[in-house]
């Protein structure tokens, strides 16, 4: 499923149109707001749900080479952090739903979790 089904079945918001991000294929996802944790586990070309929206989760981002990040609750980051994502390619979006939420329909649209 590209990040472009994924942002429209699940009515994401998205924070960084000017990156060519769209046709990504994602098929791994993670949840976590532990950074050392996505770290660890954070899935290669996948995506990470949190609700932190600080430049660090950026910095593990790009890391741990993921896709995109999806904000759940409402939270969007500031301009800084947003630049910051453009600037290295990260794709941000952004969610009304709870990250309990945001699991289960991604899980629901074939995203699984890293073997």
């Amino acid at each position: 499923m590209t990040l472009r089904d994924i942002a429209e079945r699940l009515g994401l918001s998205r924070l960084t149109p000017e990156l060519a991000t769209e046709a990504a294929e994602i098929t791994e996802g993670y949840v976590s707001d532990l950074l050392s944790d996505v770290l660890a586990n954070g899935p290669k070309g996948g995506l990470l749900v949190t609700v932190q929206v600080h430049l660090n989760v950026i910095a593990v981002a790009v890391h741990a080479e993921l896709a995109a990040v999806i904000f759940a609750a409402d939270r969007v980051p500031d301009e800084t952090v947003r630049a910051r994502a453009v600037q290295e390619g990260v794709a941000l979006y952004s969610a009304n739903a709870s990250a309990f939420e945001l699991v289960g329909r991604l899980w629901e649209l074939g995203v699984r979790a890293p073997e």
